[in-house]
């Protein structure tokens, strides 16, 4: 497995990891849009794991800045994936490992992540990679 940078080449798979785990389809064409306006801002971090030429997972990574006390940046991740048949072989936990990395890179004072409740089994895996479940109440309000 290696991890490297999304590139446009990669959407259509990533496209249909997120179809296999969400049941919806994205649009290939507004992907490819937003991703050509984000991917030259440095604050946004795409990254993808490849294992034998297949996409397998990626993540995203967005560095917020703060305004108080230091004024250090911090990181919001969102959309990590790992294809069904690809889990449990370390690959969201290298994902996050490498995001992580970024994040430290870049003098980030802390992560913060959004998991569904009912999703146990991705508050047990944020959990082993050191993200307190008790520590923190996040909130989400869909518009």
């Amino acid at each position: 497995m290696n991890i490297t940078n999304l590139t446009e080449g990669d959407l259509p798979a990533l496209a249909s990891l997120y179809k296999n785990f969400w049941g919806e389809e994205s649009s290939l064409e507004k992907m490819k849009a937003t991703f050509s306006r984000l991917q030259s801002n440095p604050d946004y971090i795409f990254l993808v794991a490849h294992c034998d030429n297949q996409v397998v997972g990626s993540v995203m990574g967005i560095i917020c800045h703060e305004l108080y006390g230091d004024c250090k940046p911090f990181m919001v991740i969102e959309d990590l994936i790992v294809d069904q048949n690809a889990r449990r072989q370390g690959i969201g936990s290298q994902l996050m490992k490498s995001i992580e990395d970024e994040a430290k890179q870049r003098d980030c004072c802390h992560i913060l992540l959004v998991t569904e409740t009912d999703r146990s089994d991705a508050r047990q895996f944020y959990a082993s990679l050191g993200f307190d479940p008790y520590k923190n109440k996040g909130f989400k309000k869909k518009i």
